[in-house]
Parts: C-alpha cells; sequence; structure tokens
C-alpha cells in the first residue's frame, strides 16, 4: 500500500511523526510525505522536522500566505497534481487545517479514499474556520481515527453510524507524542525559571484579531504578573505583530517560539497552562497539570467533565480568578481518555490489515 501523508503546521508534523514511527514497523506499507509548506518560517517548521527526526518531506509544495481561499485552493491545485502523479492507494490528513481540507478534497474528487486522524472533533462553533475545516473533511474521509468517546458520539449524532464509513476510537496521537519525547525534553535557550510559572500561550485569530479581546487577555496576563506568579509567554509571531499594531502593552515573561521538545520541557516544570491552543489543552493533561482555557468554547469537552480544564473566554477577572483557583492543582489521568500512548500503533495496525 502507498499511503500520501500531507501535513503542512506544526501540530500535524508532531502526529505524523509517531504514525509514520509505527508504519515502519509494519511491512507492505509505504509512505510519501508532502508538506504544503503552510508554517513556513525556521521557528514554527524546519525545526520539528530536526528535533523529531521525521524525514524530509519528499515532496514541499511551499504554499503560504493569502486568505483562507486562495490558499487552500492553491494546495487543492498542487496536490491533486500531487495524487496523479503519485497513484497513492490512500490520502491520510491530520486535523484541522487549510492543509487538511484541501488534501482531502483533491483526494476525494480523484476518487483516492481518505483517513482523517483526529476525526469528529466539534466546537460547534462555525465562525472559526478550523472547525468548517474539520466538518468538511470528516464528510469525504472513508476512514475517521477519532482521539476520544465524545468524537465518536458527535459522528454518531451527524449520522455516521448509517454511512459506509469506519469510525474508530483509536486515541489521541499527541499523547503517544509526548510520552514518546518527553525524555528527550531540553530547556529553552538562556531560560532560567525562578521557582514555579504559569505557562501560557496565545494565538488563536478569535483573540488576536478581535482588539477587545486581545486587550482583556493582556490586562489579565498582566495582573497575574504583578501579582507574584510568573508567566512564560513563547510569543507567536501573529500575536507579537497583532499587540505592537494595536499599540497594547504586555508585561510578562516573554521568549522567542519555541520547539516542540522545548514545549515539553516547560509543561513538564510549570505550576499551571493557560492557552487558547487546542494540542496545548491535552498536552497539559498529559503531564498532569490544570488549564485554563482562554476561549468561548473547546473540543476537549472530557477535559472540562474531568474538572482537568475551564474555560474563561477572553474576560479579564475570569482569567485572574481560575488562574488563582487552579494553579499547582496536580491532575491525574485515571480513566485513559486519550489512549495511553498507543494510538499511532492502532492506527498503523489498522491501515496494515486494510
Amino acid at each position: 500500500m502507498k499511503l500520501l501523508t500531507i501535513v503542512g503546521a506544526r501540530p500535524q508534523f508532531i502526529k505524523a511523526s509517531v504514525v509514520s514511527h509505527a508504519l515502519q514497523k509494519h511491512e507492505g506499507i509505504r509512505e510519501v510525505l508532502l508538506h504544503t509548506g503552510q508554517h513556513f518560517d525556521a521557528n514554527m517548521s524546519d525545526i520539528f522536522f530536526d528535533q523529531l527526526g521525521i524525514p524530509r518531506p519528499d515532496i514541499q509544495l511551499d504554499i503560504h500566505g493569502g486568505s483562507h481561499g486562495a490558499m487552500t485552493g492553491k494546495m487543492l491545485s498542487e496536490i491533486e497534481r500531487v495524487i496523479l502523479s503519485e497513484s497513492p492507494d490512500r490520502v491520510l490528513v491530520y486535523g484541522d487545517t487549510n492543509s487538511t481540507l484541501a488534501g482531502a478534497l483533491a483526494a476525494a474528487k480523484l476518487h483516492v479514499p481518505v483517513a482523517h486522524i483526529e476525526a469528529g472533533l466539534r466546537s460547534f462553533n462555525m465562525h472559526m474556520p478550523e472547525e468548517i475545516n474539520r466538518v468538511l473533511t470528516d464528510q469525504i474521509s472513508d476512514i475517521l481515527f477519532c482521539p476520544t468517546e465524545t468524537a465518536v458520539k458527535n459522528l454518531e449524532r451527524e449520522g455516521f453510524r448509517h454511512r459506509p464509513t469506519e469510525v474508530l476510537n483509536v486515541g489521541d496521537v499527541m499523547q503517544d507524542s509526548a510520552l514518546f519525547f518527553a525524555k528527550r525534553a531540553t530547556p529553552p535557550a538562556n531560560f532560567r525559571p525562578s521557582g514555579d510559572f504559569v505557562l501560557a500561550t496565545l494565538h488563536r485569530a478569535e483573540n488576536t484579531d478581535d482588539r477587545d479581546r486581545l486587550a482583556s487577555i493582556l490586562e489579565a496576563l498582566n495582573s497575574v504578573q504583578q501579582g507574584g506568579t510568573p508567566i512564560v509567554l513563547p510569543l507567536h509571531p501573529r500575536t507579537r505583530s497583532a499587540i505592537e499594531r494595536l499599540g497594547l502593552q504586555l508585561r510578562v515573561n516573554v521568549i522567542d517560539p519555541v520547539g516542540y521538545l522545548e514545549m515539553l520541557w516547560l509543561l513538564q516544570r510549570c505550576g499551571l497552562v493557560l492557552t487558547d491552543s487546542g494540542g496545548v489543552q491535552k498536552e497539559a493533561y498529559f503531564f498532569g497539570k490544570a488549564c485554563v482555557t482562554m476561549r468561548d468554547q473547546t473540543e476537549w469537552v472530557e477535559l472540562l467533565e474531568a474538572g482537568a480544564n475551564v474555560l474563561v473566554g477572553a474576560d479579564r477577572t475570569r482569567i485572574v480568578e481560575a488562574v488563582a483557583a487552579n494553579f499547582a492543582r496536580t491532575i491525574i489521568d485515571k480513566c485513559e481518555l486519550y489512549g495511553a500512548g498507543h494510538a499511532s500503533e492502532r492506527i498503523a495496525t489498522y491501515l496494515t490489515e486494510h
């Protein structure tokens, strides 16, 4: 079997690394790796291939920038050309980016089967481009590898139980990756933490593109820092640009964007995670950290139900209060919500046998 794996953004590089590792243990599968180029600067792309030991992409499209429509359209055209040239037996896509949708759509139009890893996730907010990408990708995939039972139930409510589509709860490959690489974690360059700290990330468009939301979040971060709890924030380039453009003030411990191994190091040592990222919410859980999420919805509802995560939106007061209430609280993964590190092997085995 020849697989065409399509990646284009940081979380997909990480997921692909552990699945590719599992696929290599099985005979009869050849994987071709295509990188769309959606994330292209060294800190957000090349470093992940280097650190995680992922082979350099067999195919590099170098498509980035522009509007969602322009980017997705270019990807669709170029991926179609690659599929016609490579003639894969199946296309494998990850997550919810423009690369995900373009890869799935190009394959479906050419009648090449599509497997979607991290299927069935729903925030139920169709204003988010990620939600549109994941819903449409699920609709045109024939194998849906779900990370949780919640994701399976979402698909059942959408009628997938009555369709000729395989819906499988295999667990989350992000947990596989976190456990696999944790022992290789390294501190960020020139980083010297003094005591416990809050690890923060801030990049989602719903926060960075809305001046009021961004201002409220920054006020909360500054307040926590001034109150004596240090915040360490690897600052995304787009967020930095938005802060400067809007003339807002940020008075926390800002560091440059970090690689995956450095992020794992920070996660293992922080006292709390404060984020608007989907993936970082789960990574906090993998390392037993409570998480405060600066969004109005989350795909990971099971973390809310387990008491590991709390949603606070962009409200300054709620953010400050949630940080105080959850700092240094330990989370225990009693229910193995995300597969306990065996998702990639389950995926590889299924693809080999089907």
